[in-house]
């Protein structure tokens, strides 16, 4: 019964539609139908404004934090605690709120990374920086961290049983990301203006350019 719960509450606390509820609010729009139809924080940050796309990412992440946290609090065993924080991702993806139809869920991933080993995490802050610095590309950065958090989970002595959970989160989620990402490279055309985003600044509020609409 404890697992159950675990589980549904993750999924229920995925399922919050930040994004949606922030652009209703704010623009009276619904963000999956404008930019490139993610309910997530970046789509927020570029069609709502910087401030509402960095509460959408706040929240996103606590979401799948909150979720691993209420699991171990709940006294569930730590594939159940994983399992939680993989249901508040899937939530996020397939929102029972908006009739399955929501965002990527990588801000959620990274929370549910945060809570399950935030040192871990924190060592891949500088890379993903230092990419969405160099290329403007945040996608590109958040992938970056979720590549070398499994490998800093090695270098800690983590157990492998969390390093391979990670490597499929990390799987599951770029599997979402895939189609958006070469419908970015088509428009584009080469692999150097698809890495490097030259018309839009992930800390600027909203652009006209659509090449890149992830």
């Amino acid at each position: 019964m404890i697992e159950f719960l675990a589980i549904l509450t993750g999924y229920l606390l995925g399922s919050f539609p930040s994004a949606y509820v922030i652009g209703r609010l704010v623009k009276g729009i619904d963000i999956r139908q404008v930019g490139g139809g993610n309910a997530g924080a970046l789509n927020t940050a570029r069609e709502v404004g910087f401030v509402p796309g960095l509460i959408v990412l706040v929240i996103d992440i606590g979401k799948g934090a909150l979720a691993v946290q209420l699991a171990r609090i709940m006294g569930a065993g730590s594939i159940w605690v994983f399992a939680a924080g993989f249901t508040a991702v899937l939530g996020h993806i397939f929102p029972v709120y908006l009739k399955f139809r929501g965002g990527k869920g990588a801000a959620t991933t990274i929370g549910v990374f945060l809570a399950l080993a935030p040192v871990a995490l924190v060592c891949t802050l500088p890379v993903l920086i230092a990419v969405i610095a160099v290329t403007s590309n945040f996608t590109l950065g958040i992938a970056s961290s979720m590549v070398l958090y499994p490998l800093f989970l090695w270098v800690f002595g983590f157990p492998v049983a969390l390093i391979i959970e990670s490597i499929c989160l990390a799987v599951f989620v770029g599997i979402f990301y895939l189609p958006v990402a070469l419908r970015s490279y088509r428009r584009v055309g080469r692999l150097k203006d698809f890495i490097l985003e030259r018309n839009y600044k992930p800390w600027q509020s909203k652009k006209r350019d659509r090449r890149h609409t992830g």
